[in-house]
């Protein structure tokens, strides 16, 4: 069943629209804001954003460009908005397509199933390691049945992880490869994305930690 993230501060739209979507057999989460859309996709890794553009706070051209640099997910911009200039703004940010207030729930339904058949069909085989597949074009790996989405550094530690499952790697190692740079001493970086990536797994520890050495994946057997 794809999740669906539908962003929008009008409920009476909000209703209809996630009314009709969970009759069609998607399941449906909820942001009022561009804020709100930030932390219910970093907590649900929703499959498809429906965005509204006018927005209490960060408004929805903001929260667009924010999520198109941590995720790769789709997202329709869904707006009153229809000159061609508004429509070519946001398309040229990231804006995967764009439809106008009011609309047809059907047409809506279909950019969606065209948005998913052309985002998440015929995608790399990605990195596989025991039960955890890493997908390079979705910048997301999968642990057993659940999808975990990743921030560009957290992908680029796992890739490094997953590449060479059985190596231990310190501190220094993980952020020349994911940040392409000179690493300081005693930056705390690598440990805190290290803890972000293990708190996406819900308790499930992927990566362990090495004394004296510094990280490598948790293999279920050697």
């Amino acid at each position: 069943m794809n999740k669906i993230l539908i962003v929008e501060d009008d409920n009476t739209i909000h209703d209809m629209v996630k009314e009709y979507l969970n009759k069609r057999g998607f399941h449906c989460e909820h942001a009022y804001s561009g804020t709100e859309a930030l932390l219910v996709q970093k907590q649900e890794n929703c499959d498809l954003i429906l965005m509204d553009l006018m927005l209490p706070g960060l408004d929805g051209k903001q929260a667009l460009t924010k999520i198109k640099k941590e995720y790769d997910v789709p997202v329709i911009i869904v707006s009153a908005k229809n000159t061609i200039e508004d429509k070519v703004s946001l398309l040229a940010i990231g804006a995967d397509d764009y439809i106008t207030k009011p609309f047809a729930l059907e047409e809506l339904e279909a950019r969606i199933n065209v948005q998913l058949r052309k985002h998440y069909t015929d995608k790399d085989d990605g990195i596989i390691v025991q039960n955890l597949i890493l997908y390079p074009d979705q910048r997301t790996f999968q642990i057993d049945d659940t999808k975990v989405s990743l921030t560009k550094h957290e992908y680029r530690i796992m890739e490094l992880l997953m590449q060479y499952p059985k190596r231990a790697f310190s501190k220094k190692d993980i952020y020349e490869y994911a940040w392409d740079d000179i690493y300081a001493a005693d930056d705390k970086t690598v440990s805190v994305h290290i803890s972000n990536i293990r708190n996406k797994c819900k308790g499930r520890d992927i990566i362990e930690t090495v004394w004296g050495i510094g990280f490598k994946l948790k293999l279920e057997r050697e």
